[in-house]
């Protein structure tokens, strides 16, 4: 089945509503810290402690994703002085630990890490972070060092695993931040793998553009928007004559979309929700993956009510692979990289309960359903082609997040 027509047809004539919003919103207990600086702690030297505890069971079946728990927690003490109303630094430490594990990699990495040198650290995964903030104007933020990163930069569920925010890494590098009630946007590069002379891997480092466009007017009841994203991934380097694959790589994803938020009457904060998102995916560089073109599109409806949000979509796509996203929004297995899907087809569904109980605490839980519908799958190691039934698939999790400050001293 070829499902371009159909991309286009709903990409053209679909005016729903794209939910990074509301995923990112900021009592979120992925977004539970202040990105701004605050001009009133001019002079604070603080003491911070940003602590999430996690549980997250993923039972996943057929051969998109391999099923795993995830028990832990991460730890991020740190200092930060702001000796200017908009100038401010923090320097600290992220500490990953996992309930029974012992040795970690000492390399950075996303999602579910894999041994890919000798090189461990035992006890806790351990990075130092550091970051300077500069408020250019009210609107606009440049930070350099450890960025706000994972949900804090708004990408579409297809683009970005939110899984990611209890197993990656803080992301380092540039990061421009601009707020104004008709655009926020987010642009930013995080270095992932600096590389010496004759070191056995690559450099590594992605760069992304997050933007929403609210054209409505603030008054209005009904409000609408559009978020365009486009993010790169680059692997290459020039000094690194030992690795077994120098060969340049590099991929991309894009993603927009348009939609519709509905307040309704009520006592409750309540909202509907409805969306349709595009996306694309293209290797501009190298073969190390088997696509080189491929798109989706990914329609949901969602209900909010104060605290809980309930939300059902439908998947479909043609050879895409997502960067930063779960493995059931693409047509590659992570099981199996033999395998490949061909225009697989997704229903999905998602519950959702967070929290705020104080300032610098809050917890949440959630449940996601995935439900692949048949489809056919070629593996490139036997050349056969098989038809696929129905697979069941879901995730739980529960977090809660701790993220105290302390005034140690005002400096006049």
């Amino acid at each position: 089945m070829n499902c371009r027509p159909l991309f286009v047809l709903l990409l053209i004539s679909s005016f729903q509503f794209n939910l990074c919003f509301s995923r990112g919103r900021l009592d979120s207990v992925f977004c539970l810290l202040p990105t701004v600086v605050d001009k009133g702690q001019k002079g604070d030297l603080r003491l911070n402690l940003d602590n999430m505890l996690f549980m997250r069971d993923n039972e996943y079946k057929g051969k998109l994703a391999k099923g795993y728990t995830l028990p832990g927690y991460w730890l991020t003490p740190s200092l930060s002085y702001q000796p200017l109303s908009a100038f401010r630094f923090e320097a600290g430490v992220y500490l990953l630990h996992y309930w029974g594990a012992r040795k970690y990699p000492n390399i950075n990495y996303s999602g579910l890490p894999e041994w890919s040198d000798e090189d461990h650290s035992v006890g806790f995964h351990c990075i130092p972070i550091f970051r300077v903030q500069l408020q250019i104007t009210p609107s606009l933020d440049i930070i350099v060092g450890t960025l706000y990163g994972k949900s804090n930069h708004n990408l579409v569920e297809p683009l970005f695993n939110d899984e990611m925010n209890y197993t990656a890494d803080s992301e380092s590098g540039v990061q421009l931040r601009w707020n104004t009630s008709p655009l926020k946007l987010d642009a930013w590069v995080n270095w992932e793998s600096f590389i010496f002379d004759d070191d056995n891997h690559q450099e590594s480092f992605t760069f992304c553009i997050s933007a929403i466009f609210f054209p409505s007017r603030r008054s209005a009841r009904l409000q609408w928007y559009i978020p365009i994203q486009t993010l790169y991934q680059h692997k290459g380097g020039e000094v690194n004559s030992g690795a077994e694959d120098r060969s340049v790589k590099t991929w991309r994803n894009v993603a927009s979309g348009v939609g519709l938020d509905i307040p309704l009457l009520s006592k409750l904060p309540t909202k509907l929700n409805f969306e349709v998102i595009g996306v694309h995916y293209k290797q501009t560089s190298g073969n190390a993956l088997p696509f080189n073109d491929g798109f989706g599109i990914y329609a949901t409806a969602a209900a909010e009510i104060k605290e809980f949000r309930i939300s059902s979509g439908y998947w479909q796509c043609h050879n895409f692979i997502s960067l930063l996203g779960d493995a059931h929004f693409g047509a590659v297995s992570i099981y199996d990289d033999a395998i490949t899907y061909r225009n697989p087809r997704m229903i999905t569904f998602r519950a959702e309960y967070e929290k705020t109980l104080s300032k610098g605490i809050a917890w949440g839980v959630h449940a996601d359903l995935f439900n692949l519908l048949p489809c056919y799958a070629d593996n490139s190691d036997t050349m056969e082609r098989t038809r696929l039934g129905s697979s069941f698939s879901f995730a739980f999790g529960v977090c809660f997040r701790v993220s105290p400050t302390f005034l140690l001293k005002k400096f006049n």
